[in-house]
């Protein structure tokens, strides 16, 4: 694996010992020209980090900041280590902790992020619950897209309160669903016009 375009163009990155299905550079640079092949800065959340792969990129194509968060001491240990290989490691946060209790920590600390970042372990059903749980939380900014990839069999929902899919995507047995953040005046617009609905019935 490699950092295919950025700052940090070319840097080869260490994958984790054991990890069986990191994101191929052919699925990351295809997501990359989705969501934008240059960003324009705000923070980034790679949780389930892995070795930091879809964080990094990010940062080398312009995000300012990123979180990098897993559970595996070897993950923190290969993130940190690709960081400091791409020059990156003064704009990011790199902590070992478990999903659910990371995202109940980024909510009493008030960040919210552009981009989210999930790719757990492709048999773990934790995904559904953490998408619940950063829309509850408020974590994905107005705008703000996150990427969650999967084993192609599961399904997620179209929303998750504010955050609504806008795109699918298949290579083989992956699966990546993309999910927006409404924008506040497109919330508004919902919300009225589920008041409207509710007053006709």
């Amino acid at each position: 694996m490699r950092i295919i375009a950025g700052t940090a163009k070319g840097t080869r990155l260490k994958t984790v010992s054991g990890q069986i299905r990191p994101t191929t550079d052919r699925v990351k640079e295809s997501l990359f020209q989705i969501i934008g092949p240059y960003l324009d800065g705000g923070w980034v959340l790679d949780l389930f980090a892995g070795s930091g792969s879809l964080g990094l990129e990010a940062l080398s194509r312009g995000a300012e900041q990123a979180i990098f968060i897993d559970q595996s001491r070897s993950s923190v240990d290969t993130v940190r280590n690709n960081l400091n290989a791409a020059g990156l490691e003064g704009r990011a946060e790199v902590y070992r902790r478990d999903a659910k209790a990371a995202i109940r920590a980024l909510v009493r600390r008030n960040v919210s992020f552009r981009y989210i970042f999930l790719d757990p372990p492709y048999r773990d059903p934790i995904l559904p619950g953490v998408v619940h749980q950063i829309a509850e939380g408020n974590l994905l900014e107005e705008g703000g897209v996150l990427v969650a990839e999967h084993a192609a069999q599961f399904t997620l929902k179209e929303s998750y309160r504010q955050i609504y899919r806008t795109r699918v995507m298949r290579y083989g047995d992956t699966q990546i669903d993309l999910y927006r953040r409404r924008e506040k005046q497109e919330e508004e617009v919902a919300a009225d016009e589920g008041s409207r609905l509710s007053r006709e019935f």
